[in-house]
C-alpha cells in the first residue's frame, strides 16, 4: 500500500502545545521569514509609490514595473530548480536575502542624491524578482532538511499564517511609513527585513544536507523534473489547479479598486481596509489546517475547503454599499482563506510525496506554471473590464474560480482520506 501522510499534531515531537516553535532552527526560519513578508508588504505599496510619486509615472510605466516583477519566473522559473538543486539551500537563500537587502537599499540612497530614475527602479523590479525566484525555490526545499516529514503541515501552517498577519500589518504600516519617511525610505524597511532573514538563517545549527552530484545537463534534469510534475496524477491535478486559480485571482484583482469605488459604490479611503480585512482570512485558513486535517483527513481537509469556501467568491460580485460591503467581505475571506489552506496542505503534500533528488525542479516548475498565468489573468481581467464592463467581469472571474476548485477533483483525491506520502511503487500500481 501507499504511503499515506499522517494527520497532524499525533507525533510525540507534537506533544507540547507549542508544537515546533520549541525547536530552535524552526524559530529562526519562521521570525525571519514572518519580518521578511513583513517588509516585503511595505513595498508591495511603497515601490510603486515611489514611481507615481517621486518619478510622475503614467499607467504604462506603473505596468512595466510589475510585470518586471514577474518576469523573472518566465525567464528562470524552469533551470533554477536545477541550479538550486546542486547548491546549499541555506546559502542561496542567505544570498538572496543579501541581495535583496542591497537592492531595495538603492533607492532611497539614489534619490538622496537626486539621482533615480524609472530605469533604476526597472531594474530593482527585475532584479529583486530574479531574487524572489531563486529564494521561493530554495526555500521550498529547505523545510523539510529542518523538520520532520510528519510535521510538514504544522510547519507550513505556522509560516503562512503568521505571513498573512504580516501582510495585514504591513499593508497598514506602509501608509503611516510614506506619510513620514516618503515611499522611497519606506523601501528601507524592507530592505532592513531581509537583512535580519539573513542573520536568522546564519543562526540555524542544522547542517545542510550534502548535494549529491548531478550525473545529466541542464535541459535532462528539467525534462525529468516536468515529466514527473505532468505524469504523476495528483501533482497534475494540483499544477492545474494552481495555475487556473492565479488566472481567476488575478482577473479580479487587477480591477478590484475600480470596481469597488465605481460600481460597488464603496468610498476610496475603505478600499484598503477591506483589502487589509479579507487578508485575515489568510490568518484563518492557515489555523484551520491542522484540526480540521486531523478530523478528515488531508484529501477530505482539500476537498471540502474546495467544495466549500471558494464558491462563497460568488458573494463578491455582489458588492455595494451597506449590505453589499458583508457580501463582499464574507465572499473574500472565505476566497483567501481557502488560498491558504490549499497552499499549506498542497505545498506540504508536495514536500512530502517528491522525491528529495528531484524536489526543487519540481517546486520550481510548478510555480513558474502557476505564475506564468498571473500577468495573464491581469491582462485579461483588464481588458473584460473595458469590453464588458467591471462587474461581469468580477462574475466572470469569480465564476472561474469556482471551476478552477473542482480540477484536482478530477484524480484520485475525489476518492482518498489522506494525500500520500510517496508515489506508488511499480507494484502498486492498479491496472
Amino acid at each position: 500500500m501507499t504511503a499515506t501522510l499522517a494527520p497532524p499534531g499525533r507525533g510525540p515531537e507534537l506533544r507540547s502545545r507549542w508544537g515546533l516553535f520549541t525547536q530552535r532552527d524552526f524559530r529562526l526560519l519562521w521570525a525571519g521569514q514572518t519580518v521578511s513578508r513583513l517588509g516585503s508588504s511595505v513595498t508591495t505599496v511603497a515601490l510603486p509609490l515611489v514611481a507615481v510619486l517621486t518619478l510622475g509615472a503614467g499607467p504604462l510605466a506603473a505596468g512595466l514595473l510589475t510585470s518586471a516583477i514577474w518576469l523573472p519566473w518566465l525567464l528562470f522559473g524552469l533551470p533554477v530548480g536545477v541550479w538550486v538543486g546542486r547548491a546549499p539551500r541555506r546559502t542561496v537563500m542567505i544570498a538572496c536575502n543579501l541581495g535583496s537587502a542591497g537592492l531595495l537599499a538603492s533607492v532611497p540612497v539614489a534619490g538622496w542624491f537626486g539621482v533615480l530614475t524609472l530605469a533604476h527602479l526597472l531594474a530593482v523590479a527585475f532584479l529583486g524578482g530574479v531574487c524572489s525566484v531563486f529564494l521561493d525555490a530554495a526555500d521550498q526545499a529547505y523545510l523539510p532538511e529542518l523538520i520532520a516529514p510528519a510535521d510538514l503541515i504544522e510547519g507550513n501552517a505556522k509560516l503562512q499564517g503568521s505571513g498573512s498577519a504580516a501582510e495585514v500589518a504591513g499593508r497598514g504600516l506602509a501608509g503611516l511609513t510614506v506619510q513620514l519617511i516618503g515611499a522611497a525610505g519606506g523601501l528601507l524597511i524592507d530592505a532592513v527585513s531581509f537583512l535580519i532573514a539573513a542573520g536568522t538563517l546564519l543562526r540555524i545549527r542544522a547542517r545542510p544536507q550534502p548535494v549529491p552530484p548531478v550525473p545529466e545537463g541542464l535541459r535532462g534534469q528539467v525534462r525529468e523534473g516536468l515529466s514527473f510534475l505532468l505524469c504523476d496524477p495528483y501533482l497534475r491535478a494540483f499544477l492545474c489547479f494552481g495555475a487556473a486559480a492565479n488566472f481567476a485571482l488575478m482577473g479580479y484583482q487587477a480591477i478590484l479598486a475600480l470596481f469597488l469605488v465605481r460600481e460597488a459604490g464603496i468610498a476610496p479611503g475603505w478600499v484598503g481596509v477591506l483589502a487589509s480585512a479579507a487578508a485575515v482570512g489568510g490568518v484563518l485558513g492557515a489555523a484551520a489546517v491542522r484540526p480540521l486535517c486531523a478530523r478528515l483527513g488531508t484529501a477530505r481537509a482539500v476537498r471540502t475547503v474546495l467544495l466549500g469556501a471558494v464558491p462563497l467568491g460568488l458573494l463578491m460580485p455582489l458588492a455595494g454599499p451597506g449590505a453589499g460591503t458583508a457580501l463582499y467581505m464574507v465572499g473574500a475571506l472565505g476566497v483567501v482563506a481557502a488560498v491558504v489552506f490549499c497552499n499549506v496542505v498542497l505545498g506540504s503534500f508536495r514536500q512530502s510525496y517528491t522525491p528529495p533528488g528531484l524536489l526543487t525542479r519540481v517546486a520550481a516548475g510548478s510555480m513558474f506554471a502557476v505564475h506564468a498565468t498571473i500577468p495573464l489573468g491581469a491582462l485579461t481581467g483588464g481588458a473584460l473590464g473595458e469590453a464588458i464592463g467591471l462587474r461581469p467581469t468580477m462574475w466572470v472571474m469569480a465564476g472561474l474560480l469556482v471551476v478552477a476548485g473542482t480540477l484536482p477533483l478530477f484524480s484520485p483525491l475525489r476518492t482518498l482520506r489522506e494525500l500520500p506520502t510517496a508515489p506508488p511503487k511499480i507494484g502498486e500500481i492498479i491496472g
